[in-house]
């Protein structure tokens, strides 16, 4: 069966004042699965990583200018392209900072929208119907644009398909009531257009999807009466004449859904492949009312499969990329990963789903049409049986208990009645079955901890967090409990495992990691990889040094000139340096908080509320990673989890911008903001060093490399 994922959070919104509108013109994927661009209704362009949920980029136009089209990414040139103003055409990289200063083109007409394959040239569809590849267009922008559709005829809908290794550009229409959609090839040039079947008066349809299968176009529209139909187009009828005649297109009715007591009106459809359709703005047929779902059902069984309920307003978008179904609700633009796997009339009827009572049958047993239609009792197979002996001795003990009953032994069992059935139901449950349930799970007993203080169960969090079924947005407040209970080790797996946990709750982990003292930090137990990480960087013993990534604290580097005085105090003073200033589990924490990902906007006001004390600590500790990572004599460690130096650096720069006003009216900060000087200065003369020799080192990686070396030889190089 179809399965809907436990989601997370892109971004936020910004709707209109009457919320009608998310705020978001569209979603693009970029050069591959986990990168995003998203277009907002106004003036900003944003590229995120999904896996993240972090912006790696923005670009925003003038005050007084409106973006008038999604951005799209050209994967041929590396480039973003976008329209302004209708008629502004402007194309920028990554790299470049201002909008402003990219390129930019005015055309003759007005532009409806950009579209882009991966690999394709992008293609400019104008609002009155012509097409025109980006490049044959920018050669001459003023060029005349011919009007193809007719007076009174205006663009509801378009996207583009490559089918046979043509692009073809798919466009709706509306003219007086009646509905039309356009099928034009490019390279070369041909038009077809037809007209849909009419619906009952007054009806629009409320949404389109389309898709390329089986060497036929599949487009797919909702109405608001609930009726889902399919169109099919063969693509190898188009002449290279424009059909100027509209053909009626024929249509076929796919699912009736539940429409509830009147009609839709922000309601959206989507085909996820040829047997499932994901929706969203349809009321749930067993839910009562007031309540929006994301569905997905079955086409060819005409049932649900599976459904998600949706906090807040509805707007009726949707977009789907690589197994992910992004959907902006409320103040949220939220992504829901899913799974359609092939169907069958057994996982249709909902039966060959893995329950766990039992009366179920066991995973690995072949369901009968008895099984199906009666529900008869299976007799397990030996190899379930062979299969059962091996789970723990404590999940041999407990009885077989749905998601359900043991959410409903949380909110009223002992905690080690719970322990012992949660680990049962982790080890019986499959993936699939998993993923929804540990968020709920979750967020019962952090529920039930949160009203009575005197339940806390650490090592049943710890178990639920290891699934890796759990994220941030699913269960908000289970860090903050965390934090609360003095539990750090689970605060360490929620940091490691959490792609999503916001920079306010990342500030309030680093403020309670820095507070605590180090007799009480070395009482609590750890991820032993971390604490290995961290014990062979602080006893490990200090040998000479040479000068790597440009400092050495037993050397003087910044000046050659300097007095043999100053260079033996610099050397007094590098043991101290080389100490770390915080105890091994303290730093094995502040680890941590320094892997996790984070975005400098929202972080920077958070950094803001650490006092000058836990600064000058934090700043100091920073110091003694980079001097630890400088030095020969520490080799970095594959395989254990650890900060990489570019983090520690950035760490370094995200304080000074935070505290420097704080740092430098503090006289016990002098001595640290010295040595941060020299951090700087030693980094800038290595990298000037090394471009010095930068064209020698490409000659050497020109030169061949003679075939056969004996055991010794002498070979002379000259440099130019």
């Amino acid at each position: 069966m179809a399965a809907l994922y436990e989601g997370y959070t892109l971004c936020g919104l910004v709707p209109d004042q009457n919320l009608s509108s998310s705020g978001i013109q569209g979603i693009e994927e970029e050069r591959d699965r986990d990168h995003v661009v998203v277009t907002d209704s106004t003036r900003s362009v944003t590229l995120y990583k999904v896996s993240d949920q972090k912006p790696l980029g923005s670009w925003t136009v003038k005050q007084g200018q409106k973006l008038t089209c999604p951005a799209v990414f050209n994967s041929q040139t590396n480039e973003y392209v976008a329209v302004t103003d209708n008629k502004v055409i402007r194309i920028w990289k990554e790299d470049d900072i201002l909008l402003d200063k990219a390129f930019k083109a005015t055309v003759s007409s007005d532009v409806w929208k950009v579209h882009c394959t991966h690999g394709g040239e992008p293609v400019v569809l104008f609002q009155r119907g012509a097409v025109r590849l980006l490049d044959s267009l920018l050669a001459a922008p003023q060029q005349p644009i011919e009007e193809v559709l007719a007076q009174e005829e205006a663009i509801r809908w378009s996207t583009i398909i490559v089918a046979e290794t043509q692009q073809f550009i798919i466009i709706t229409t509306e003219q007086k009531g009646e509905h039309f959609l356009y099928l034009q090839r490019l390279n070369p040039n041909s038009v077809q257009r037809y007209r849909l079947e009419r619906e009952e008066p007054g009806l629009s349809p409320l949404s389109f999807s389309a898709t390329y299968r089986d060497k036929h176009i599949c487009l797919l529209y909702l109405y608001p009466n609930g009726h889902v139909y399919q169109s099919v187009l063969s693509v190898r009828g188009l002449g290279t004449e424009e059909g100027v005649q509209a053909l009626p297109l024929p249509r076929s009715l796919l699912l009736g859904l539940p429409v509830g007591d009147g009609q839709l009106e922000a309601a959206s459809a989507m085909a996820l492949d040829e047997a499932h359709v994901a929706v969203v703005g349809v009321p749930h047929p067993s839910a009562g009312g007031g309540k929006d779902f994301l569905c997905i059902w079955n086409t060819n069984f005409q049932t649900l499969q599976a459904g998600k309920e949706m906090a807040g307003k509805i707007y009726g978008q949707l977009w789907s990329y690589s197994n992910k179904v992004f959907i902006p609700h409320g103040k949220t633009l939220s992504i829901i990963p899913f799974e359609c796997p092939k169907s069958s009339l057994a996982s249709a009827l909902g039966k060959l789903k893995h329950t766990k009572t039992e009366e179920s049958k066991t995973p690995n047993s072949v369901p009968s049409w008895n099984n199906i239609l009666h529900g008869e009792k299976a007799q397990p197979s030996k190899s379930a049986e062979t299969r059962r002996t091996r789970t723990t001795r404590k999940s041999q003990s407990t009885t077989n208990l749905t998601t359900d009953q043991v959410l409903e032994l949380i909110k009223t069992a002992p905690v080690e009645e719970i322990q012992k059935e949660v680990e049962g139901f982790l080890t019986r449950a499959e993936f699939q079955d998993l993923q929804p349930s540990v968020g709920q799970l979750a967020l019962t007993l952090v529920s039930r901890s949160l009203a009575d203080p005197a339940f806390y169960s650490s090592s049943t969090l710890a178990q639920l967090v290891h699934t890796r079924c759990l994220c941030h947005s699913v269960c908000p407040d289970l860090v903050l409990l965390a934090l609360e209970k003095k539990d750090y080790f689970l605060c360490q797996l929620c940091l490691q495992f959490f792609p999503d946990i916001p920079e306010a709750v990342t500030c309030a982990c680093l403020k309670a990691f820095i507070s605590i003292p180090d007799v009480d930090a070395e009482k609590v137990s750890l991820e032993p990889d971390s604490v290995e990480f961290m014990e062979n960087l602080i006893t490990r013993d200090r040998a000479e040094a040479g000068l790597q990534n440009g400092f050495s604290p037993t050397s003087s580097v910044v000046n050659d000139r300097q007095t043999r005085a100053e260079d033996v105090k610099k050397k007094a003073s590098a043991p101290s340096q080389l100490s770390c200033p915080v105890g091994l589990h303290k730093a094995v924490l502040i680890n941590e908080i320094l892997q996790t990902p984070y975005s400098d906007t929202f972080l920077l006001p958070h950094l803001k509320d650490l006092s000058s004390q836990h600064v000058m600590l934090f700043l100091q500790y920073l110091q003694f990673l980079y001097l630890k990572y400088s030095q020969d004599a520490f080799p970095q460690m594959e395989g254990f989890r650890s900060p990489s130096l570019s983090q520690i650096m950035d760490w370094v720069c995200l304080l000074l911008d935070a505290h420097f006003t704080v740092l430098v009216m503090t006289p016990e900060a002098k001595g640290l903001l010295l040595n941060l000087h020299r951090f700087v200065k030693s980094q800038v003369r290595l990298v000037s060093e090394l471009g010095k020799i930068e064209g020698s080192l490409q000659e050497l990686r020109k030169m061949k490399a003679k075939e056969s070396i004996g055991q010794y030889s002498i070979e002379i190089i000259e440099l130019f």
